[in-house]
């Protein structure tokens, strides 16, 4: 499925610019709806995404228990409200693989600069819970090389269902 406006489609609330003027629009609820009208049968799915879009496919995993795993890549765990999200409702998915660049919370910008923050407290709060995860830490910032950590990302969940099995 694509993404035209990432801050629009995949934020799960309305939040204030993090960035110049682009505010996040809250429109997470309808992307959603329209991926699960694409996973009505029986098969086994994984959702995943990289920065905005590891945010939504973690976000999604509180709201449906339709996906196997996630696969949360550099996410915006930042986000405003969104670790208190996750310590007041109950997961859906059994398997979460996490990971930051061990550069990217070292930025002038003070929210986003939280992202270590959050990132550590999340994977606490998950592994807490249960929850098959793991927080793996790339060499980098967030821009380095998002296409093999998000093939590693998959390639973990993957693994960990087969084992499961």
């Amino acid at each position: 499925m694509e993404i035209d406006d990432w801050n629009e489609e995949l934020s799960p609330w309305k939040a204030p610019a993090v960035f110049k003027d682009a505010c996040f629009g809250g429109g997470a609820v309808k992307t959603l709806e329209k991926i699960l009208m694409l996973c009505s049968d029986k098969k086994k799915y994984y959702i995943g995404g990289y920065s905005l879009a590891g945010l939504f496919s973690l976000w999604a995993a509180y709201q449906t228990d339709v996906f196997t795993g996630i696969a949360a890549v550099s996410p915006s765990v930042w986000f405003p409200g969104f670790i208190d999200y996750m310590r007041e409702h109950e997961i859906k998915s059994k398997t979460v693989y996490l990971s930051l660049g061990d550069k990217e919370e070292k930025t002038r910008n003070p929210v986003m600069a939280q992202v270590g923050n959050c990132i550590r407290s999340g994977y606490d709060w998950l592994k807490k819970c249960g929850v098959d995860c793991t927080l793996e830490w790339n060499s980098g910032n967030h821009y380095r090389e998002p296409d093999m950590r998000t093939a590693k990302a998959f390639a973990w969940i993957l693994h960990q269902d087969m084992r499961a099995e």
